[in-house]
């Protein structure tokens, strides 16, 4: 059961699974993953007797975002590119590109690659990506992909898993 609600702006490749529904004044950009019964709400004070559909709060979810199951995305909030919101999550304000948020209330808990592994920055502040070798960079609270713009769409041989994701794990 999915509704998408008019004023909804939704781009290409995005997989929304079952028990969703996305509101007007919402905008997704490509690549995105919905997990299953994931919320996301469009105002902030709801009451059942005062009709505010004119005052839908906006909410950004950027290009390769994943959502966990049974997350919930508090309007206002923009997800930035390839962040990473676990399953339970209560999302209350902005997730920074490639940020791992978990938590009631989301607290970032670190960095995700593009093909969702978390990163171990070294004292230079580079981390690689263990499934696809992709490099990133922390510099002031921000991470960046070294060998391919955000823009760029991944390589084909780079769309396919290479493994089981425990075999990338690190502890």
């Amino acid at each position: 059961n999915v509704v998408v609600s008019p004023r909804v702006k939704l781009g290409s490749n995005v997989k929304v699974q079952n028990n969703i529904s996305i509101y007007g004044g919402t905008v997704i950009e490509d690549d995105v993953f919905l997990g299953p019964a994931c919320a996301l709400t469009n105002i902030t004070n709801p009451r059942s007797e005062i009709k505010r559909q004119s005052l839908y709060e906006n909410t950004t979810i950027r290009r390769g975002t994943s959502i966990g199951a049974n997350a919930t995305i508090v309007c206002g909030t923009t997800l930035g590119r390839f962040s990473f919101v676990a399953a339970g999550a209560v999302v209350t304000k902005d997730v920074p590109d490639y940020g791992f948020v978990v938590g009631v209330p989301a607290v970032q808990k670190g960095w995700m690659s593009r093909h969702g592994h978390r990163l171990q920055f070294n004292d230079q502040g580079q981390a690689k990506c263990p499934e696809s070798g992709l490099r990133y960079k922390l510099q002031g609270g921000v991470v960046h992909c070294i060998d391919l713009s955000e823009e760029d769409a991944l390589p084909e041989k780079l769309r396919i898993a290479t493994g089981n994701y425990d075999e990338f794990k690190k502890e």
